[in-house]
C-alpha cells in the first residue's frame, strides 16, 4: 500500500479503538465499587444484548483470521473448527447455561463450591479458570500482531511484539475502568461490526463468481496444488494415524470445552433469570451459525482468489488471509477501494480482538479475586476489596499473556485456541457436570477432577510438538517431545472424568444429601438464585 493509503487505513483503524475508550469513559462514570456491578453489570441486559455479547465474545481472532485461513491452507480439514465451534453450543444450551445462571453467582467456582469444602474447590476451580483464559488470551494478541504487522506494511518482529504489548495495555483499561458494563457494549458493538464486515466479504465473493459456489471450491481446489485432494478430508489430518488422532482429539476439544470456557460461563450471570441465560444462548447460535458458514465461504475464496502460497507468503500459518483477501476484493494493492476495505476488514478483526481480550481478561480477574485471593488470604489482615483485587488482577494476567503472546507469534490462532479448549474441556467440564448431576459427588472427587485433567493437559502440550522436535515449533532447535499430538484433548479429557470418578469413590466423605437437593431444586427451578 502507498503512504496516503495506508493513512487511511490506520484512521479507520484507530476509529474502533477511540469508540470503545469513549464507551468505557463513560461506564466508568457510574459506580462500579461492587462486585455485582462489576461482575455482571448488575445482572440488567436483556436476552437479545447478551446474545449479541456472548456472540462477540466468541467470534474470536480465532474464528475470524485463524479458521479461514486454515481453509485456505488446507482446504476441508480447516472446516473442523468451523463444525467443531457450532457444535459445542448445543451441549452449553442444553447441559449448562440455565443450571450455571441459577447455581452460581459470578465464576465456575460457584457452581462446585455450592455443594462442597469451599476453600480448596475455589482454589482448584480459580487456578483452572486463570490457566484457560491465559491460553486463549495468548491466541488474540498473536493475532492482533499479525493484523497489525500486515496493516502497517511490515511484518517485523519489533512491529508485532509492539501491538501485542499495546492490546495488553488496551484490554487492561476496558476492564479496569469498565468492569462488565463497559466489556459487554464493546461486544455488542463488535458483534455487530463482524457480521456486518463478514457479511459484506462473502456476498463480494459469491459476486465474484457470479453465485456458483461449484465453481468456487473448485477454483481453489485447482490453486491449491492439492487438485480435489484439497475438497476431501485427509490433507491435514489423514496423512497417518497420528494425524488422525489428533483429528479425533481436536474435535473433542472443540465441541467439549466452549461450555468450559470461563469467559462464556460469567455471560449467563448478566441476566437477569435462567430463561433469559437460554434465549440468550438461542440468540448467540444464531448468530455464531450464521457467522461459521461464512467463514467457510472467506477461506475457500481466500484460496481461490489469492492462492494457498501468496496467503502463506504473507504469514505462515495464514492469519492474514482475510485481510488479504479483502484488499483484493476491494480493487487490489494500490486501489483506494482496496484499502478502504482492507483497513475495514482490519479494524474489524482488531475489534474482535479487543472484546475478546475484554471478556477474557474480566472473567480471569474475576477467578482471581473472587475464587484465589478470598480463599488464600490470610485471616486477620484487613481484607481488600474483591473489585479492587481484580483489577490488580487484571494487569498481572496482561502482562502473562503478552509475554507468551511474544513467545507464541508465529503459530496459527485457531490452532492456539483448541489448546485453549482442550484444557477447558480436561478441567472444568468435568467438574462441572460432576457437580450438576452426581448425587454422591465430593471435594475431593472436584478437585482430583480439575488437577487431574489441567495438569495432563498442560504437561501433554508442553511434551508435544508444538513447543519442540519440529521446524514449526515454539523452540524449534530443541527436541524435548515425548507426546506425539498437537492436540491432547484425547487424552486429558478421561482423565479430568477419570480423576473426579477416581477421587469420589476413594473419599471418606460422606455427600451431603441436603445440600445436593438445595442445589437441585435451585439449578432446575432458580428458587434462591442470585
Amino acid at each position: 500500500m502507498t503512504t496516503d493509503h495506508r493513512t487511511t487505513a490506520l484512521l479507520l483503524f484507530s476509529a474502533f479503538v477511540a469508540v470503545t475508550l469513549i464507551i468505557t469513559t463513560w461506564v466508568s462514570r457510574h459506580r462500579q465499587g461492587s462486585a455485582e456491578e462489576f461482575y455482571t453489570g448488575n445482572r440488567l441486559f436483556s436476552p437479545m444484548e447478551n446474545g449479541f455479547a456472548i456472540a462477540g465474545d466468541y467470534m474470536s481472532a480465532a474464528s475470524f483470521l485463524g479458521i479461514s485461513g486454515l481453509i485456505a491452507l488446507v482446504g476441508y480439514d480447516g472446516m473442523l473448527y468451523s463444525v467443531g465451534f457450532l457444535v459445542a453450543w448445543l451441549v452449553v444450551l442444553f447441559l449448562v447455561a440455565e443450571l450455571v445462571r441459577n447455581c452460581g453467582r459470578f465464576t465456575l467456582a460457584d457452581v462446585v463450591a455450592a455443594r462442597m469444602r469451599e476453600r480448596p474447590v475455589r482454589i482448584a476451580a480459580g487456578t483452572s479458570s486463570v490457566a484457560v483464559s491465559v491460553l486463549y488470551l495468548v491466541a488474540q494478541m498473536v493475532g492482533a500482531g499479525s493484523l497489525v504487522a500486515l496493516l502497517l506494511g511490515g511484518t517485523g518482529e519489533a512491529v508485532q511484539a509492539w501491538t501485542v504489548v499495546g492490546v495488553g495495555a488496551l484490554m487492561v483499561i476496558y476492564v479496569s475502568l469498565g468492569g462488565m458494563r463497559a466489556t459487554t457494549w464493546i461486544q455488542i458493538v463488535k458483534a455487530v461490526l463482524l457480521l456486518g464486515g463478514t457479511i459484506t466479504l462473502t456476498v463480494l465473493v459469491l459476486l465474484r463468481f457470479h453465485g456458483d459456489v461449484n465453481r468456487l471450491l473448485h477454483t481453489a481446489a485447482e490453486r491449491s496444488g492439492h487438485g480435489d485432494a484439497f475438497l476431501a478430508p485427509g490433507l491435514a489430518y489423514g496423512g497417518d494415524w497420528t494425524a488422525r488422532f489428533d483429528f479425533i482429539s481436536l474435535g473433542l476439544a472443540l465441541v467439549l470445552g466452549t461450555a468450559g470456557l470461563p469467559h462464556i460461563l460469567s455471560r449467563f450471570y448478566t441476566v437477569p433469570t435462567a430463561r433469559a441465560a437460554r434465549r440468550s444462548v438461542v440468540w448467540a447460535i444464531g448468530l455464531i451459525g450464521g457467522f461459521y458458514l461464512m467463514t467457510i465461504v472467506l477461506g475457500f475464496g481466500a484460496a481461490a482468489l489469492i492462492g494457498p502460497d501468496a496467503v502463506r507468503a504473507s504469514h505462515a500459518s495464514g492469519n492474514t488471509a482475510v485481510p488479504l483477501l479483502a484488499l483484493d476484493l476491494g480493487g487490489g494493492a494500490g486501489t483506494t477501494g482496496g484499502t478502504v476495505l482492507f483497513a475495514v476488514v482490519a479494524a474489524v478483526a482488531f475489534a474482535t480482538i479487543l472484546a475478546v481480550v475484554a471478556g477474557i481478561t474480566l472473567a480471569s480477574s474475576a477467578s482471581v479475586a473472587h475464587d484465589l485471593y478470598a480463599s488464600l488470604r490470610r485471616s486477620g489482615g484487613k481484607p481488600r476489596s474483591e473489585v479492587a483485587v481484580a483489577r490488580v488482577a487484571a494487569v498481572g494476567i496482561g502482562i502473562v499473556a503478552i509475554a507468551l503472546g511474544l513467545l507464541a507469534r508465529d503459530l496459527n490462532v485457531a490452532f492456539l485456541v483448541g489448546l485453549a479448549f482442550a484444557v477447558a474441556a480436561s478441567a472444568n467440564l468435568p467438574v462441572l457436570l460432576y457437580s450438576l448431576f452426581w448425587r454422591g459427588f465430593t471435594t475431593r472427587g472436584a478437585v482430583w477432577s480439575v488437577y487431574g485433567g489441567l495438569i495432563p493437559a498442560v504437561v501433554l502440550v508442553l511434551l508435544s510438538p508444538v513447543v519442540s522436535g519440529s521446524p514449526d515449533s515454539l523452540f524449534p532447535g530443541v527436541d524435548f517431545q515425548l507426546f506425539p499430538l498437537q492436540n491432547p484433548g484425547l487424552v486429558s479429557i478421561p482423565l479430568g472424568f477419570l480423576a473426579g470418578w477416581l477421587g469420589t469413590v476413594t473419599s471418606t466423605e460422606v455427600p451431603d444429601e441436603a445440600r445436593h437437593a438445595e442445589t437441585e431444586v435451585r439449578s432446575l427451578t432458580g428458587a434462591g438464585a442470585a
